[in-house]
C-alpha cells in the first residue's frame, strides 16, 4: 500500500463502491425535507469532492462521507463512514464549536423510498451536521479580495499558535516521516516521467534530501521534546474562516492519524507556503512572527528545518495537481502552477544570508511602527521589548505595567532575552528585527557583538525628532505596547544615548511612510 501523503487527496482508488449504494440518501439529502425544509421551498446546493458530498439550505451543512475506498482512506462501508465523521467532528468542534453540530443517522422512513435524519427506523447512513458561513469569510477569499491585512496576518499566526499549543503530543520519530513523504513523492512523480512543469523536481528532491540529512537531529530532538502533535493536517487558506472577525480553522484531516500528527512547524508551513505562493509574502513573514511570538521563543531553534518543511509542502502540492490533471484526463493543464510550486520548493532551500537590523530611539520617535512595516519587508522576525515585556507578564497590550517593570534589572533582563532569541533566529538562518528604545550604548554594542558572534551583517537605525513632536505622539498614544509618557519621555531625553557610533540617524518627524522610505534607502531594500 502506497504511502498516503498529507495534502494529496487524488491519488488512484483502489475501489470505489457503485454510488448507487447511496443513490437514495443523495437523493433524499437533495430535497428540502432533509433539513426540515417545506417542500415546495428552494433546494439544497450540492458540492462534490473525492470524499463526500456536502449539501447547503439555509445556514445549515449536510455533509455524506462517499462510498468510496482510496489508498489511504476506507469509506466503503456505513460503519466505517460513521466513524470518520465522529473522528472529523471531535478533531474540529474544539476550535469551530460555531460550526459543527453534530453526527446523525440517515434512517429508513415509513416509506422505503423516504429516508429522515435521525430518525427512528433502520440506519442507512451518516452524515455530519454544521453551521454554514458565507463563502466570502473563507481566507481564500478575505486574501483573493486584498483584505488579508497586517492585524489579520498576525491574529491567524497567533491563533494557529493557539491551536497546537493545545494539539496532544505525540512521542514518536521526527525524520522518518519526512523522509518517508520524499520518498513518496519520487515515487508518485517517477509515474510521470517528463510531464509538462516538471524539470525542476530533481532539484527540488535533491535539495530537500540534502536538509533533511542536515537536519534531522534538530527533527529528532523536537520530537523528543513535544513538538511532534497532532495537528491540523490540512492548513491553508480555503481551512480557515473569519467569524465575528477572528480568524477560525476548520476540515482538520481526519482520515489518518499518520498524516495528522507531525512538527507543529510542519503543520504551519502549510499555510505559510500557500500565503507566499499566492504572492503574500508580508502576510506569511507576519504569520510566522505572531506564531513565533506567541509560542514565547519556544519554536525558535526550529526555525532552521522550516525551508524544509515549505520545500515538501510546495512539491505536495505540485503532486496532487499533477495526479488531479491525470485523473480529469487533462494531462498538461496545470504545468504553469506545477513549475511555479517546484520552483518555490527550490527557492526556499537556497541560502539566504540572514540579517540583524535594529531600530532605537526615544518613545515618540515612531521606532515601533516603522518596525513593524520594515520587519516584513525583510522577511524579518521582529522582536519588540514592549511586547516581550508585557508578554512575559501575560498581560495584554492596553494594561498599563507597574514601574518596577521598568527598573534596570528588569530592562537589562528584557534586553537581554531578546538577544538571546534573535540569537537563536540569527543562527536557524531568520533574519531578525530588534525594536526598543537602545538608549544604552552599552545594549547598542550588544547587538554588534551578536552580529559578529553570528557572522551575519548588522544594521542600526536611529531615529531623531524634535521633542514637540515627541511629546504630541506620546500624548496620543491609545492601546499601545509602550506604557511609556510624557514623564517617561523627559526622563529619556534627559538621559541622552551617547555617541551613536555606526548607527544610522534618520529624521523621523514627517510622516511614517517618509521614514519607511528612508530606512529602506539605508539597507537597500525595495
Amino acid at each position: 500500500m502506497a504511502l498516503p501523503v498529507a495534502g494529496c487527496q487524488t491519488v488512484r482508488a483502489v475501489t470505489e463502491a457503485p454510488m448507487s449504494t447511496q443513490a437514495a440518501t443523495i437523493a433524499f439529502l437533495s430535497t428540502p425535507a432533509a433539513f426540515g425544509a417545506p417542500a415546495d421551498g428552494p433546494h439544497p446546493e450540492r458540492i462534490d469532492t473525492h470524499g463526500a458530498v456536502i449539501f447547503l439550505l439555509g445556514d445549515s451543512v449536510l455533509k455524506l462521507k462517499r462510498a468510496v475506498c482510496y489508498d489511504y482512506m476506507d469509506l466503503s462501508t456505513p460503519e466505517l463512514r460513521h466513524a470518520l465523521l465522529e473522528r472529523e467532528l471531535a478533531l474540529n468542534a474544539p476550535a469551530a464549536p460555531m460550526l459543527y453540530r453534530d453526527v446523525v443517522p440517515v434512517t429508513e422512513g415509513p416509506e422505503s423510498d423516504s429516508p429522515e435524519i435521525d430518525g427512528s427506523g433502520p440506519v442507512i447512513d451518516w452524515v455530519l451536521r454544521m453551521h454554514r458561513f458565507p463563502a466570502e469569510n473563507e481566507l481564500e477569499a478575505v486574501a483573493a479580495r486584498g483584505a488579508l491585512d497586517d492585524d489579520l496576518a498576525g491574529a491567524i499566526g497567533r491563533m494557529v499558535q493557539a491551536y497546537h499549543a493545545g494539539a496532544e503530543i505525540r512521542p514518536g520519530p521526527g525524520a522518518a516521516p519526512m523522509q518517508a513523504i520524499l520518498e513518496e513523492l519520487a515515487r508518485v512523480f517517477g509515474e510521470f516521467p517528463g510531464a509538462p512543469g516538471t524539470a525542476q523536481l530533481p532539484e527540488a528532491l535533491a535539495q530537500a534530501g540534502r536538509a533533511l540529512k542536515a537536519q534531522g537531529p534538530l527533527l529528532e530532538d523536537r520530537a523528543a521534546a513535544g513538538h511532534r502533535r497532532r495537528g491540523h493536517g490540512d492548513l491553508h487558506l480555503r481551512n480557515l474562516v473569519l467569524i465575528d472577525g477572528a480568524p477560525v480553522p476548520f476540515d482538520a484531516l481526519e482520515f489518518s492519524e499518520d498524516l495528522g500528527t507531525c512538527d507543529v512547524l510542519y503543520d504551519l508551513a502549510f499555510l505559510v507556503m500557500d500565503l507566499d505562493h499566492r504572492g503574500l509574502a508580508r502576510a506569511a513573514t507576519l504569520v510566522l512572527s505572531a506564531y513565533l511570538a506567541a509560542a514565547g521563543g519556544q519554536e525558535d531553534a526550529g526555525l532552521a528545518a522550516f525551508p524544509l518543511f515549505l520545500s515538501v509542502r510546495a512539491m505536495i502540492r505540485a503532486m496532487v495537481l499533477l495526479q488531479t490533471d491525470a485523473a480529469t484526463g487533462q494531462p498538461g493543464a496545470s504545468a504553469r502552477e506545477i513549475a511555479a510550486y517546484l520552483a518555490q520548493a527550490c527557492a526556499v532551500l537556497r541560502p539566504t544570508p540572514a540579517r540583524l537590523v535594529a531600530v532605537g530611539g526615544v518613545s515618540g520617535s515612531g521606532k515601533s511602527v516603522l518596525a513593524r512595516a520594515l520587519a516584513p519587508e525583510l522577511g524579518a522576525v521582529l522582536l519588540s521589548t514592549d511586547e516581550a515585556r508585557k508578554s512575559a507578564a501575560h498581560v495584554g497590550r492596553e494594561r498599563k505595567m507597574p514601574g518596577t517593570a521598568y527598573g534596570i534589572a528588569a530592562r537589562g533582563a528584557v534586553y537581554e532575552g531578546l538577544l538571546a532569541r534573535a540569537r537563536l533566529l540569527l543562527e536557524a538562518g531568520q533574519s531578525v528585527l530588534l525594536d526598543g528604545t537602545f538608549l544604552d550604548p552599552a545594549r547598542r554594542e550588544a547587538v554588534t557583538a551578536l552580529g559578529r558572534d553570528v557572522g551575519c551583517p548588522v544594521t542600526g537605525l536611529w531615529l531623531e525628532a524634535p521633542e514637540p513632536v515627541l511629546d504630541a505622539r506620546v500624548a496620543a498614544r491609545r492601546n499601545d505596547w509602550s506604557d511609556a509618557d510624557t514623564l517617561v519621555l523627559a526622563g529619556q531625553l534627559a538621559q541622552g544615548s551617547g555617541p551613536l557610533g555606526e548607527w544610522q540617524e534618520l529624521d523621523a518627524s514627517g510622516r511614517p511612510e517618509a521614514t519607511l522610505r528612508a530606512a529602506k534607502a539605508v539597507l537597500k531594500i525595495g
